[in-house]
């Protein structure tokens, strides 16, 4: 590049997808090797996750060797999310029928993440923009400002097995909601918009599927009716879809194998985006 010319800025839109949002890591493994950053990141549910990892400074790397020391092992894996368990098994006879497995979304992300994220937005090295769904409202909201935590245990309360949040009085739950892939947050913000879409789940039939998978693939299928609606209303600049397709939502433990498999992608992301900037 010669020196007078200045890099053009893009934005980062990091989507939902359960275990399979792990793929983001190894695009911003090939990000960081072209010596980038994005000027912003906007991110649901799993994505927003990753994003504020990245948001801090944290290289894509230490991201990967997070994740996997993180997830590897079934039994730490299950003390943890006891530990952010509130439901229990008497809640089955309750007039609600409640949810044994229910977990609150706070204790979840503070289990996990904690120890790697700051209090708030403003302390993050990158601008993020976290995504949640007003249940009420019936509308999107999103956060930029403020409390970090929270914003992303709303981002990722799935109907189910996350509660929802309460935040300034309204009930939010799982950004993929609303907004899936929420590249339209960063338009006219970035001279390129470039999101990563993970959400695509497995589509070879494998038999009638267990009341949770059910669930989730639903809760999927609705939010790509979503992302397309959007997509023809004005898609980005670049879309990238790791081929991570075969993998369930809640296959975290399978997180080596998804890092290894999404690694397919990295001379995509260098040529594609080099490309454009």
């Amino acid at each position: 590049m010669h020196a007078d010319m200045k890099r053009k800025s893009f934005a980062l839109a990091l989507g939902g997808g359960g275990a399979r949002g792990l793929a983001h890591i190894p695009v911003l493994e090939a990000i960081d090797a072209m010596d980038l950053k994005p000027a912003l990141i906007s991110g649901s549910s799993m994505g927003a996750l990753i994003g504020a990892l990245y948001a801090t400074g944290m290289p894509p790397r230490e991201i990967r060797r997070f994740a996997i020391a993180s997830l590897r092992d079934r039994g730490d894996v299950w003390r943890l999310l006891m530990k952010a368990r509130v439901g229990t098994w008497s809640d089955l006879l309750s007039p609600g029928l409640g949810n044994p497995v229910l977990m609150d979304a706070e204790i979840l992300v503070t289990t996990f993440l904690g120890e790697h994220l700051p209090e708030t937005f403003a302390d993050l090295a990158i601008p993020l923009t976290v995504t949640a769904t007003d249940l009420y409202g019936r509308h999107e909201r999103t956060f930029a400002t403020g409390p970090l935590l929270p914003a992303l245990a709303a981002s990722m309360a799935i109907p189910g097995l996350v509660r929802p949040v309460e935040i300034d009085g309204r009930i939010l739950v799982d950004g993929a909601a609303a907004n899936p892939l929420p590249f339209d947050i960063a338009r006219g913000r970035a001279d390129v918009i470039v999101a990563v879409d993970t959400a695509t789940g497995p589509t070879e039939p494998r038999g009638i599927p267990d009341p949770w998978d059910a669930l989730f693939s639903t809760i999927q299928l609705m939010g790509q009716s979503i992302t397309a609606g959007k997509l023809r209303d004005g898609a980005p600049d670049l879309i990238l879809r790791p081929n991570v397709s075969t993998f369930r939502l809640l296959d975290f433990l399978s997180v080596s194998a998804i890092l290894r498999v999404a690694d397919a992608i990295k001379p995509e992301v260098e040529a594609k985006l080099g490309a454009l900037l």
